[in-house]
């Protein structure tokens, strides 16, 4: 369900960690990171509500869930940009696939082209694009896999998956299929009036991890929890496995 109803207090309980430099929070679904033209409600306006020079160090969409940096100043803002640059930012994402996978530090690395629309795989325009993917679980009919970006394309995650033949679910721009009960549950019945909804209404990714180094070489990491849409998909999986 989309939140319509946030406000400051409701900021607070996404922080994760605080300093003086920056304050990391995780992002519920449907909250977008920037400015949204269908909803006045963002991540930044309501992270400054809290602190009025707030940045967002990086982005998520829309519908992904969890861990973003917030800078508070510029001169961090600078700092994170240029650790996200070389490539010295770790991220690790949690996502939901149908089947079952043998990843196991498995490199996709196949060269995405980002267009206005989607972006896709594309061996002759596409720019270098590297994602380490890992299985987690497997459970009767789907998988939880881990899945590390090393560039950072638009949609990078969700198109290197569909490329390899495992969609995000409930991802329809790249084909993935809704999850339902009635596909996992035994002996499951809905009624001849009743439409079936999909265990989860949106594509199930979750920024799970992030880690850095501060500017005095400490190595910081953080960890977002899952979002209570991702969780109870997750509890139906192993419940019917």
């Amino acid at each position: 369900m989309k939140r319509q109803h946030l406000g400051p207090q409701e900021f607070k309980e996404m922080i994760i960690s605080e300093s003086e430099d920056y304050l990391i929070v995780n992002k519920p679904p449907y909250l977008s990171t920037l400015e949204d033209r269908a909803n006045g409600l963002n991540l930044l306006g309501l992270a400054r509500m809290y602190c009025p020079d707030i940045k967002v160090g990086h982005r998520l969409d829309k519908e992904t869930s969890g861990v973003i940096v917030m800078p508070k100043h510029l001169d961090y803002y600078k700092y994170f940009s240029q650790e996200l640059e070389q490539r010295n930012v770790v991220k690790m994402y949690h996502c939901i696939v149908e089947g079952h996978p043998d990843f196991n530090q498995t490199e996709i690395d196949r060269p995405i082209l980002v267009t206005s629309n989607k972006s896709r795989v594309d061996n002759r325009k596409g720019k270098p694009s590297l994602t380490l993917v890992s299985t987690i679980e497997k459970y009767a009919k789907h998988s939880l896999i881990a899945c590390m970006p090393f560039t950072g394309r638009t949609h990078q995650i969700r198109v290197h998956l569909k490329s390899v033949g495992f969609p995000i679910v409930g991802d329809i721009k790249y084909d993935g299929p809704p999850i339902f009960l009635s596909k996992i549950k035994r002996q499951f019945k809905i009624s001849k009036n009743e439409i079936e909804k999909p265990l989860i209404a949106r594509f199930a990714l979750h920024a799970a991890k992030i880690s850095f180094n501060s500017p005095e070489g400490n190595n910081l990491k953080f960890e977002a929890k899952y979002p209570k849409d991702f969780s109870v998909l997750l509890k139906q999986l192993e419940k019917n496995t």
